[in-house]
């Protein structure tokens, strides 16, 4: 028996080897694929954090561009012209020390390091510049790459500005130069103004105003019955307490302040106003297209009228104009270009009807008094046939008219209105189209102005001086102290900027109510303008368009010191290979 069992076992050894054997080779090919998938694992994750790493560089790159604009506002000029996404824009290498290798757009040309990153994040950008005149919109599409794996954005840079606010102040006090506030009250109120005695003609917001939009003041802004509904900025940063002024105008605390954004106001750096609009003359000269000015707008001299019309068209009325742009430098030629009317229909009474330019800027300046400049007026020359007064033959307090219809009949103008020399711009109408409508003195809102396609149509009104509502009102013993407008109400779609004086309602407080004064944008003015006193004027109703967020009207002014802000941003398809092809 242990003999038969010996050879049963003896038989049994003969076959474990094979199975040995076998049992090895399935335990290899478990541990081989064990290593395999764990190497594939690695290498993966390797690659997915590789391909994370690259969006945070693709961003970098938009955040090295927007650095680049906020040092130097003409930065918007360079790019690469080779990139394709470019192909539309007008853009041009820097040269020298501004070279930038983040525009290199092929294989083997340097990319940029990501500052403070390994070795291996990099990014390059390609600029699309092509909408920066018509809506101040920059488009950048952006690749980072990081070891294998690039992704790309394209974002919409715009400049922060004084359209991004529906109410924006520089002082919160009337403009002196229509009050009786001393010059010296030309001051924050956080920086002296609260120190001078007297009256510096300070307006709060009272009366339960409501304001549906973003406001910002330089200044330190007195609030009392009011609601804001917005976010609410201010430069006013005390140590304690509520930044704003919460006493009346007799210095008694007052109540009723309602904030939609709790924590407002919140405090926000001043926000430099430029000190004129004198850009928007530079941007009438053709001489300069290698110098920033590849399309040049429409000038014209003296005062003018300008009626918006719904079909695309405007009719300009300015018997002062000779020349509608400027091709000498310095003004010693001009041109007449079809695109801004024919002179001689300009001059006319009934003015020339012709396509609103597009996506450009209208400036109407004083008649010049230097005699090189192609509009100039000898000071004892007028255009043939004119007369310095206003609608038949009537004439201001002061003796003037304008010689287009202002001032019309038994109006009584304030002071330094209507003068026959002055750029001063009279406007109303329904626009079709994009334009910014710019003077060197007064800008009047005639009549309604209105968008024809409310999500297409933008306007900028931009007066270097006051920007009036235009309220006549008579003073004479037949028709003391009434209005001589019918009707009441006004709305006005626009963004609005006064560069060194106000946006105010003329004569606010003569006559009865006017209605509503109705604005759909956008306010930015120098000093706080009245609109209602007594029983006069317009009760306000402004509502902030939220498209100036991402747009803004054709060749708008921005602030002296301006930051660019990503409106929106989309991962598309990768622009480039790692090598740096372009794919």
């Amino acid at each position: 028996m242990i003999r038969f069992l010996r050879a049963r076992i003896g038989g049994e050894q003969g076959a474990a080897l094979p199975m040995v054997i076998g049992i090895t080779v399935v335990l290899g090919l478990l541990v081989t694929t064990a290593v395999a998938y764990a190497t594939g694992g690695f290498r993966q994750a390797a690659a997915t954090q590789e391909w994370s790493a690259s969006l945070a560089a693709a961003y970098a790159g938009v955040e090295d561009y927007q650095s680049r604009l906020s040092e130097d506002t003409s930065y918007v000029q360079y790019g690469n012209p080779a990139a394709d996404f470019s192909s539309t824009s007008d853009v041009r290498l820097p040269t020298g020390t501004n070279a930038n290798p983040a525009f290199n757009v092929t294989a083997g040309e340097t990319w940029v390091k990501v500052p403070g990153s390994a070795d291996d994040s990099y990014f390059r950008y390609e600029v699309d510049n092509s909408k920066y005149q018509s809506s101040g919109t920059i488009r950048v599409r952006s690749t980072g790459k990081v070891g294998g794996e690039t992704r790309t954005i394209v974002a919409d840079l715009r400049q922060s500005g004084f359209i991004d606010f529906l109410y924006f102040t520089d002082y919160e006090i009337m403009d002196p130069s229509f009050s009786s506030a001393p010059s010296s009250c030309v001051k924050y109120w956080w920086d002296g103004r609260s120190s001078i005695s007297g009256n510096c003609g300070e307006i709060a917001f009272s009366g339960g105003d409501t304001i549906d939009g973003p406001v910002h003041s330089n200044d330190t802004i007195r609030i009392c019955s009011a609601s804001f509904l917005g976010a609410v900025t201010t430069s006013y940063r005390p140590s304690s307490g509520n930044k704003y002024n919460s006493r009346d105008s007799n210095g008694n605390y007052c109540s009723g302040q309602y904030f939609d954004i709790p924590g407002s106001p919140s405090f926000s750096p001043v926000i430099g106003m430029p000190a004129t609009n004198s850009q928007h003359l530079r941007e009438t000269r053709s001489d300069l297209v290698t110098d920033g000015v590849p399309r040049p707008g429409c000038l014209y001299t003296g005062p003018t009228e300008i009626t918006l019309n719904s079909n695309g068209t405007i009719t300009v009325h300015s018997p002062w104009t000779k020349k509608t742009q400027i091709t000498g430098s310095p003004a010693t030629g001009g041109s007449t270009p079809a695109m801004c009317g024919s002179v001689s229909q300009l001059n006319s009474s009934s003015g020339a009807t012709f396509t609103l330019p597009p996506s450009n800027v209208i400036y109407v300046q004083n008649v010049p008094s230097v005699s090189s400049d192609p509009n100039y007026w000898a000071s004892w020359n007028r255009p043939s046939g004119l007369s310095c007064v206003g609608e038949s033959g009537y004439k201001d307090s002061n003796g003037n008219g304008n010689g287009i219809g202002y001032p019309i009949r038994y109006e009584v103008a304030p002071n330094g209105s209507y003068d026959c020399r002055n750029g001063d711009l009279f406007v109303k109408g329904t626009l079709s189209g994009q334009t910014t409508l710019s003077a060197e003195h007064y800008v009047y809102v005639t009549g309604d102005i209105k968008y024809n396609d409310p999500q297409e149509d933008v306007l900028g009104l931009v007066g270097n001086d006051a920007v009036w509502v235009w309220n006549p009102t008579t003073g004479d013993n037949r028709y003391y102290h009434h209005t001589l407008l019918g009707g009441t109400n006004r709305r006005i779609d626009a963004a609005i900027l006064s560069v060194g004086h106000t946006f105010a309602v003329q004569n606010p407080s003569i006559g009865g109510g006017r209605g509503t004064l109705t604005v759909n944008g956008a306010i930015a003015q120098k000093f706080r303008g009245i609109v209602r006193s007594g029983s006069g004027g317009y009760v306000k109703d402004y509502v902030y368009d939220g498209r100036l967020k991402y747009t803004a009207p054709p060749k708008f002014l921005s602030p002296v010191t301006t930051t660019y802000g990503v409106n929106v941003w989309i991962e598309v398809e990768p622009a480039f290979e790692a090598s740096g092809a372009a794919r």
